[in-house]
């Protein structure tokens, strides 16, 4: 039946087009016959029958025969089908060289069969004949845009993507007014990095139509690429309210994205998504930037809506089952990441993220047998792939690294992130400094500092690595050394601002409190955007408090809390720092419970937080609630020796001075491990003098007991 109806209609077609062709060409005849005064003159000759160029009638004929050969290609897929459709269609185009759509149809035809070097030929040709043959031009420029789609990149797409340009140049020279020609030149110039020439050829396109959303939202796109949200935002913004589309406010939306101004880019999403309820993109953009905002619950419901728009979506519920990791609504998370995982059971992203939630429910067996199976997945991916595959390999091995480390498997931690070092220099970089970060968590500050010796040896023009040398140096004792190499780096520009930060950071770990402060303002005079700033106000914040400085140091604190994102890491650990220092001094302590639950809210398991969270409930004499969330903290930082003096503090204050003297002996026992940086005497005399006024009552009490 498929076949027969097939062949009927290309009768019709064959028929029709025959019909419009001997009448065209009757026609013609009648008009090219001579004039009755003409036929008299002996020289006079016949009219000629053959096709020439501008006969339309003839066009019309070749071209219904090749739409008839071509629909038999489509239905026997025969080559000398498409042969005889190619050769009707030249014809066609020698009758009516002018006709685009001839010429759309021919180059449509050898791209269906796969004869480009053929297609691009027959233009070559024409373009010889004819350089300012427009139509040719055109011809060949959608050959080589179609052929760049198709092409997975490298040298050849490179190659493909200059000859497109190449045609859309002298397409704009033959026809300068066109809009679509100019944006489509400036996206060529985008896509190869041309930066300045995309911005003319958009610019030119705009003026041409101001009113053009395609030119409009393309330069701001440039723009944003650029880092350059300035302009991106004042082109957008120059369209008026009432001219405004959907895709306009949508790339209003990702401009302030990128600025971090969360609050306008949620408002330019709302409006785009008011325009057209339903631009899933525009309500994923708005989820975004909600969380980005710290308004969970708000992206969360955006999230399902788009998961019930189109419940195909794996990457949705992704996202959500992270929005619930955070909320420390673990099942909920891995219900989602199940939904996931039937609709892209081969994807990798799904079990990382399983793995995540397994980590922070400290189910770590389930966590580590995951991410090693992503790693052995990853195994080619070292030697024999692309760097974007090695990367991708980093983040599961350095994920299965730190799962072991908060085993305090450290051995397990340590083997692991070295098989991050051939996968990269700014992989290296990060697997040493979990090497170090693990050695120093182990308390094996002489590994620690082996390992940040080896690491600036084998990429000795890395200067974070050689300042990290510097730091472990400086926490062992040898501060005038590491001090003294880092302020060797020193250049005298902008980039000085993050060796004045290390400094500042020596400086402060050491007492030496007057050059700590000399070296942050030098920084904060060199920091430029907020982040950069509010950097150098957590760390003078530090620098009062470890003074004693308290209300200097709240100033400091409440700056940065104004300055950054809710959801930054920057000020969830700001909260939990202003949080601690007030409690653990008894003071404004319901609005230091609030700081630190604020800072749990972006970290649920993070362990200092929990600490912080636990002391502060210790202050106001819950109990109960102070106990479960030091225990909690003792988990993954069971050798940090002010938690086992709170859970110490707690014990005695609930009548258990038993377990009290023996987590305040482990916190004597910490402290003596730890480097002199990290050393408070004060703290140390005040931890020695309970133990032994513990193990005092206790020996009395055993004695009693005895009698």
């Amino acid at each position: 039946m498929r076949v027969s109806a097939v062949r009927s209609r290309m009768n019709r077609i064959f028929r029709f087009f025959l019909m419009i062709s001997v009448v065209a060409v009757a026609a013609m005849g009648q008009t090219s016959q001579s004039s009755p005064s003409d036929s008299k003159q002996p020289d006079s000759k016949p009219a000629q029958s053959s096709p020439r160029k501008g006969d339309r009638g003839a066009a019309y004929y070749h071209y219904a025969v090749a739409h008839m050969y071509e629909e038999q290609v489509t239905v026997y897929g025969r080559s000398d089908l498409a042969n005889k459709a190619i050769e009707e269609y030249r014809l066609a185009i020698e009758a009516d060289p002018s006709s685009e759509f001839l010429t759309s149809g021919l180059a449509e035809l050898y791209v269906k069969t796969g004869r480009i070097r053929d297609a691009v030929l027959e233009a070559q040709d024409i373009i010889k004949r004819d350089p300012k043959n427009l139509e040719a031009h055109k011809l060949l420029g959608r050959i080589y845009l179609r052929s760049l789609g198709d092409m997975p990149g490298g040298n050849g797409s490179d190659n493909v993507l200059k000859l497109a340009i190449e045609q859309y140049e002298q397409i704009v020279k033959i026809e300068p007014d066109n809009v679509d020609d100019h944006l489509l030149l400036g996206r060529l110039y985008r896509l190869n990095t041309d930066l300045q020439k995309a911005e003319a050829e958009l610019k030119t396109a705009i003026k041409l139509d101001p009113s053009s959303e395609e030119a409009v939202t393309t330069l701001a796109m440039l723009y944003t690429d650029e880092g350059d949200t300035a302009h991106a935002l004042q082109v957008l913004s120059s369209v008026p309210d009432s001219g405004r589309s959907a895709k306009l406010y949508a790339a209003l939306g990702a401009a302030y994205e990128q600025r971090k101004d969360y609050k306008s880019a949620i408002d330019a999403y709302r409006h785009a998504i008011v325009l057209d309820r339903d631009n899933l993109d525009a309500i994923r953009g708005l989820a975004e930037n909600l969380l980005n905002d710290g308004q969970t619950e708000a992206a969360l419901e955006q999230y399902k809506v788009i998961a019930d728009a189109n419940p195909e979506d794996a990457q949705t519920y992704v996202r959500i089952a992270e929005i619930y990791r955070r909320q420390g609504k673990y099942d909920l998370a891995l219900e989602n990441l199940k939904k996931a995982d039937t609709l892209v059971p081969d994807t990798m992203d799904v079990p990382y993220s399983m793995a995540a939630v397994y980590q922070a429910q400290g189910r770590y067996d389930d966590a580590v047998k995951l991410l090693q199976d992503l790693v052995k997945r990853t195994e080619k991916s070292e030697a024999a792939s692309s760097q974007a595959d090695r990367n991708n390999r980093a983040i599961f091995v350095e994920r299965l690294g730190m799962v072991y480390r908060e085993q305090e498997n450290y051995t397990a931690a340590v083997e692991t992130f070295r098989k991050m070092l051939p996968l990269g220099e700014e992989n290296a970089r990060s697997g040493y400094q979990e090497i170090i970060d693990t050695y120093r968590d182990a308390k094996q500050w002489p590994q620690a500092t082996a390992v940040a010796k080896e690491a600036v040896q084998k990429l000795p023009k890395d200067r974070d690595l050689r300042m990290v040398l510097d730091a472990q140096l400086a926490d062992t004792g040898e501060v005038d050394q590491a001090v003294t190499d880092v302020r060797s780096m020193l250049k005298g520009g902008p980039e000085d601002r993050e060796i004045y930060l290390r400094l500042a950071i020596i400086y402060t770990r050491a007492k030496r409190t007057k050059e700590a402060e000399e070296v942050l303002a030098k920084a904060e005079q060199l920091a430029t955007k907020n982040d950069d700033k509010a950097y150098v106000w957590f760390l003078r914040g530090d620098l009062y408090q470890r003074q004693k400085m308290f209300d200097q140091a709240e100033v400091e604190f409440k700056k940065v809390l104004a300055s950054v994102s809710p959801t930054d890491p920057q000020s969830a650990a700001t909260l939990n720092y202003l949080g601690y220092m007030n409690a653990d001094r008894g003071v404004k302590l319901e609005e230091s419970l609030n700081f630190i639950k604020q800072a749990l809210t972006f970290e649920p398991n993070n362990s200092a937080y929990l600490d912080s969270l636990g002391w502060a409930y210790f202050k106001l004499a819950k109990y109960d609630l102070a106990e479960e969330n030091l225990t909690k903290a003792s988990i993954h930082m069971g050798s940090d020796a002010t938690v086992q003096e709170h859970l110490g503090d707690l014990y005695q204050k609930t009548g258990r001075l038993k377990l009290a003297a023996a987590h305040w002996e482990r916190a004597v026992q910490e402290w003596n491990r730890t480097v002199p940086a990290e050393q408070d005497s004060e703290a140390f005399a005040k931890i020695q003098q309970k133990l032994e006024s513990a193990k005092v009552k206790l020996a009395k009490e055993e004695s009693g007991s005895k009698q």
